[in-house]
């Protein structure tokens, strides 16, 4: 699902607001969230899932083209860790 399959989607269980407000609504959730992560602020949503970001250790790495070993910096990933209730939902039996 695209952000735009989003919205529609959520337009249609919500017509009583113009799909132009639900858009800057999510736009607002998902600015709000990624400021979060780039504070190193965990975002917990319950019966989903939690955001967290996890560091990755320097490293030396290798060029695969010219074989020159290559520093690799400490990095920072966004990390998702699915939530009971979601994994629940997703592996039960029938359709959603």
């Amino acid at each position: 699902m695209t952000k735009k399959e989003l919205i529609k989607r959520v337009h249609e269980r919500i017509e009583d607001y113009p799909a132009k407000d639900v858009s800057y609504a999510i736009h607002v959730i998902f600015d709000a969230m990624a400021r979060a992560l780039k504070k190193g602020e965990r975002i917990e949503l319950r019966g989903f899932g939690n955001f967290t970001i996890r560091r990755r250790r320097p490293i030396l790495g290798r060029n695969p083209r010219t074989t020159d070993i290559v520093h690799v910096p400490e990095r920072k990933i966004p990390f998702f860790k699915v939530g009971k209730e979601l994994k629940d939902m997703i592996n039960s039996s029938g359709d959603m």
